[in-house]
């Protein structure tokens, strides 16, 4: 498992109370304020290739990701 996925998962463990689409855009807020350009396009291209080892809160934020970088 590359390491973004593994950040990934852990940045969507922490939103695991809210309910699936806010976590998402949480997640995908997040990742917008902290990550690397290359980490995030990294991190959609994976979810892209249809990883499994991806959280869906996680997979659901990359393409919030896609809509709006």
């Amino acid at each position: 498992m590359p390491p973004y996925v593994r950040l990934a998962n852990e940045i969507a463990a922490q939103f695991a109370h809210r309910p699936a689409a806010d976590a998402a855009t949480a997640i995908a807020n997040h990742l917008r304020a902290t990550w690397d350009p290359r980490m995030k396009r990294a991190l959609i291209e994976y979810a892209q290739s249809g990883a499994q080892d991806l959280a869906p809160a996680a997979a659901q934020a990359t393409h919030h990701l896609q809509s709006r970088p």
